[in-house]
């Protein structure tokens, strides 16, 4: 079943009259959990974290995530038309495929799926790969939490390495944090980043984003025809020098946590820059 809907004024899903969704009353008295990726709804990591946050006591958990991997789109959206689709795992209803990237998949369930019953949190992951540092900009995991504070709802970001790594770590530390919210409430406007490394873990890190991992290796043309051309690019490692990092203790076989918000304002240049005399002639 595919079904259409533009990027705000979404048309209601035959789900509401078909039963795949409960009715609100059902849950009323729920922790509501909206689950995200950017590695799309096919992804085993998406999979476990919904399996995992439902051992949870009093939650009600809604997948909505992209149709195919949508890996670094930050927090950009393909705007226009979209179309929904219900995906089946082990013959249940798992969640709802959106042609489109993380954000877009993320207003579809916050703006439609919660019109009628809010969510309480956003949970966007398991993300394969790392998002510290300064790569956390790129990330679409890390935007679709983005979008949901956007939104006004509170988010976590999980991501782990590629290799290695225990995802059932990954899990109990996602699972932590949102138990202590349902209890306790969660901060407003923040994104809480979990990311997991490989090997033999040390411990957990509370660390502030910085350094970079990744570098671009230089474009290398591989054909020009007139005026078009393709290009190759690769990434690099990059071993992090600031131990203050997430990205230094990440690296160094930490498990980080990571409050991001929205301003990116250097506050320290604000003075100097009113300074340097510009004006409208």
């Amino acid at each position: 079943m595919r079904l259409s809907f533009k990027s705000i004024q979404f048309v209601r899903l035959l789900a509401l009259s078909s039963g795949l969704l409960a009715s609100a009353s059902a849950f009323a008295d729920s922790y509501r959990i909206l689950i995200s990726n950017d590695d799309g709804i096919n992804s085993p990591l998406i999979h476990a974290l919904r399996d995992g946050l439902a051992t949870l006591d009093d939650v009600e958990i809604v997948v909505s995530a992209p149709d195919a991997n949508k890996s670094g789109s930050s927090q950009s959206t393909d705007g226009g038309a979209r179309t929904v689709e219900h995906i089946f795992a082990n013959g249940e209803f798992f969640g709802y495929a959106v042609d489109g990237r993380p954000a877009d998949a993320v207003r579809f369930g916050l703006l439609h799926l919660g019109k009628d019953e809010p969510f309480d949190l956003v949970v966007s992951g398991i993300n394969q790969g790392a998002n510290v540092g300064d790569v956390s900009h790129l990330s679409g995991t890390v935007g679709a939490a983005m979008e949901a504070i956007y939104q006004g709802i509170p988010a976590i970001a999980v991501s782990q390495d590629t290799a290695n790594v225990d995802t059932s770590v990954t899990v109990n530390l996602t699972r932590q944090l949102v138990a202590k919210y349902q209890r306790e409430g969660a901060p407003e406007g923040l994104v809480i980043s979990i990311n997991v490394p490989g090997g033999e873990l040390k411990g957990v890190a509370v660390r502030p984003m910085g350094e970079s991992y990744l570098k671009f290796s230089p474009y290398e043309l591989t054909r020009t025809d007139g005026e078009v051309s393709e290009f190759e690019a690769s990434y690099v490692g990059n071993r992090a020098l600031d131990s203050t990092s997430d990205t230094y203790a990440y690296q160094n076989g930490y498990a980080t946590i990571t409050p991001l918000k929205f301003d990116w304002t250097a506050h320290e240049m604000l003075s100097e820059i009113e300074t340097w005399g510009l004006a409208i002639d």
